[in-house]
């Protein structure tokens, strides 16, 4: 299956999400804002923007996001969260505790670095598809992972912390690959998509 006949969504409730759009489109396939749920039908992956948690949550729940997600997990489309993204997909969140869906087995804590001015960008490196290639990190208020259950993968670090991992079909990242102009981490989930039995 070519790149451009692949469509994933981003969600377009609050957050970072034209910015996804823009990543996706570098990376060869056709984005879409999700901005209703039944939007969800006409893609087959899905990325959860950084933003506010709270805030996209309380969105979620108001345009009936939560069991439309859920459905779309279960059919095997992958779905990638960043940051407030990570914190909506985790099983456990910290600080405070707070409604997630739990989709993947990760304990996270909220605003771990600190507050904005704390915000910093790194080098580092992540290990995709048995390959350990250079990926650039931006941590805006991000949150940390605090636990990885027995069935999650580490994928990258940063000061010895986990800082993107994935299990099955979900990926997760505290950091903001949307915000450089690297795609590696884009292009990973791409290829996820690409190779989901929900796309075969």
């Amino acid at each position: 299956m070519s790149g451009s006949s692949v469509r994933i969504g981003v969600l377009a409730l609050q957050g970072d999400f034209a910015l996804h759009g823009r990543a996706l489109a570098r990376s060869g396939v056709d984005a879409v804002l999700v901005r209703k749920p039944e939007a969800l039908e006409d893609v087959a992956g899905l990325i959860i923007p950084g933003g506010e948690s709270t805030t996209l949550l309380k969105l979620m729940g108001e345009w009936e996001f939560v069991p439309a997600i859920e459905k779309f997990h279960a059919a095997g489309k992958p779905i990638f969260g960043t940051c407030a993204g990570l914190i909506v997909l985790a099983r456990e969140v910290e600080n405070p505790r707070q409604f997630s869906l739990g989709l993947i087995d990760v304990t996270v804590e909220r605003n771990a670095y600190g507050r904005q001015r704390e915000s910093f960008q790194a080098p580092g490196a992540a290990v995709l598809d048995g390959r350990r290639v250079p990926v650039t990190m931006v941590f805006i208020r991000a949150p940390r992972i605090r636990r990885l259950g027995a069935g999650v993968e580490p994928l990258a670090e940063h000061g010895g912390e986990t800082v993107m991992a994935r299990q099955g079909s979900v990926l997760v990242a505290t950091f903001h690959p949307e915000l450089t102009e690297d795609t590696t981490v884009h292009r990973y989930f791409c290829d996820l998509v690409r190779r989901a039995p929900a796309v075969a």
